[in-house]
């Protein structure tokens, strides 16, 4: 059997067999059952009862099931290595060498995760710079068989408006609870921009909710290890004490168990509010008890989660000043596009249909078809088939431009031309124009030869007609 057909079903059924024995009979002080109770000793809480039952979390982390589904999961997301090279194409082939000692230091609890290499990309907008931390291909494969054990003990205690990260829901599921808010009567948002969240979570205070709903101590220590591990960058590593950079399978889960708190708190005050990771907005109905909710939350924030609250980015503001995910929602609860995100489609557009780049116009339209079908799919619910109607006569243009320029000179202009049934000397007075290739681009001729018809033909995806078959 070659390494490819066994990718699925890495661990031999005996590997666990043997390792639970061990950890029955000499790991157990680590997380196992402990001393028997006393009889006189009082029931055991709810909560101790369910504390009780993550005693041996370890164990289930490192079942067969598990550990393959975490394998299939981080082959299946492929990424970019991390300090150490391996790729995820190597990884089958280390495991075949190391897994009984990766089984061990895990059931043991003693298990190191190596530095995680830094990386910065830029924010949407150009607003900054996110920090990513990519973990090395191993260490994703435990983060993912960790994760895949406690969403089945963390997801049930989350807020049901909380959507970020979390299975089952999305972000559409946010605005739109958010529009049955406004369509409710509030129509102002406290909208709350927590400053760089993921680079500075405060560990002690994550580790002690996670500890709150965990007893495993193995598992606590391992998790302990991967938020503080190194930050490999320019050939150094970082002492991280604060933070979960984004990147690992475990900091989406981790950061919204800490925010888990701040809908908590907010459902015990009894406001309409949605949260999409670190991205909350609080619905009320006048612009005075916004301003309360922001002084309140803010301090609730600082003072208990000790997170900063960015006081320039976040704003009371009635809703349609404000974006959400992307959207904005409009008085009577209906979804709309936000300018911004229109901007910045437009922007992508233009990096793709760059008269420099020196590509075919197939390549240029597949690249862009790749780009606008899942951009249409994520705005299907927004009302903005006017925009989308403005933007694909605008692509039209761009490509036109593109076309022109390809075929540089005067004769190649005016021979592509009548090949498309502009008549001849219309065709010389375009391509012998000394006009920009903008303007060319827009003249009646380029629009008579390359039709709305005959993109189609070249396989340009029309977004008004996209949206209309994706629009619910």
């Amino acid at each position: 059997m070659g390494v490819e057909q066994q990718q699925g079903t890495w661990y031999q059924p005996s590997l666990f067999v043997e390792a639970e024995d061990d950890v029955r009979h000499g790991i157990s002080g680590e997380g196992g059952t402990g001393p028997a109770v006393s009889e006189e000793r009082q029931a055991p809480t709810a909560s101790e009862r369910e504390r009780a039952l993550t005693s041996d979390l370890m164990e289930r982390v490192c079942e067969r099931d598990n550990l393959n589904r975490a394998y299939k999961r981080v082959k299946a997301n492929k990424g970019a290595a991390g300090v150490d090279g391996m790729t995820v194409s190597d990884l089958y082939s280390w495991l075949v060498q190391h897994k009984e000692e990766l089984m061990a230091s895990l059931l043991a609890g003693s298990y190191q995760p190596q530095a995680v290499r830094g990386v910065e990309i830029a924010k949407a907008g150009g607003s900054g710079k996110r920090q990513l931390g990519i973990p090395t291909v191993v260490d994703r494969l435990v983060q993912q068989a960790i994760l895949q054990v406690l969403e089945g003990i963390l997801e049930p205690t989350f807020s049901e408006v909380s959507y970020g990260f979390r299975p089952g829901r999305s972000a559409h599921q946010a605005v739109q609870k958010g529009g049955e808010y406004v369509a409710g009567g509030r129509g102002i948002v406290v909208d709350l921009d927590i400053e760089k969240f993921f680079d500075r979570v405060n560990h002690d205070i994550l580790m002690a909710r996670l500890a709150w709903r965990v007893s495993d101590r193995r598992l606590l220590r391992i998790v302990r290890r991967f938020l503080e591990a190194g930050m490999m960058r320019d050939g150094v590593c970082i002492e991280r004490q604060e933070g979960t950079p984004q990147g690992g399978p475990l900091s989406p889960i981790l950061a919204n168990l800490l925010l888990d708190d701040l809908d908590k708190e907010l459902e015990r005050r009894g406001h309409c509010f949605c949260r999409y990771a670190d991205d909350c907005n609080i619905y009320v109905q006048t612009q005075a008890a916004g301003e309360r909710v922001m002084a309140s939350v803010t301090a609730f924030l600082e003072e208990k989660l000790r997170l900063k609250v960015n006081r320039e980015k976040s704003k009371v503001t009635p809703v349609e000043e404000c974006k959400f995910l992307g959207y904005r929602i409009l008085w009577d609860g209906r979804l709309a596009l936000a300018p911004k995100s229109l901007e910045r489609a437009k922007g992508r557009i233009r990096e793709i249909t760059r008269r420099s780049r020196g590509i075919s116009l197939e390549a240029v339209i597949q690249e862009l078809n790749s780009y606008l079908t899942g951009w249409v799919a994520y705005f299907r619910y927004a009302e903005c088939k006017g925009h989308l109607q403005r933007l694909d006569e605008w692509i039209r243009h761009k490509l036109r431009c593109v076309k022109l320029k390809q075929r540089k000179r005067s004769k190649p202009i005016a021979d592509f031309l009548q090949s498309l049934g502009v008549p001849a000397w219309r065709a010389w007075l375009l391509a012998l124009s000394g006009k920009g290739w903008w303007r060319k681009a827009g003249s009646p001729q380029a629009s008579e030869a390359m039709t709305i018809a005959w993109f189609k033909k070249q396989g340009l995806v029309s977004l008004v007609d996209r949206y209309v078959a994706l629009k619910p």
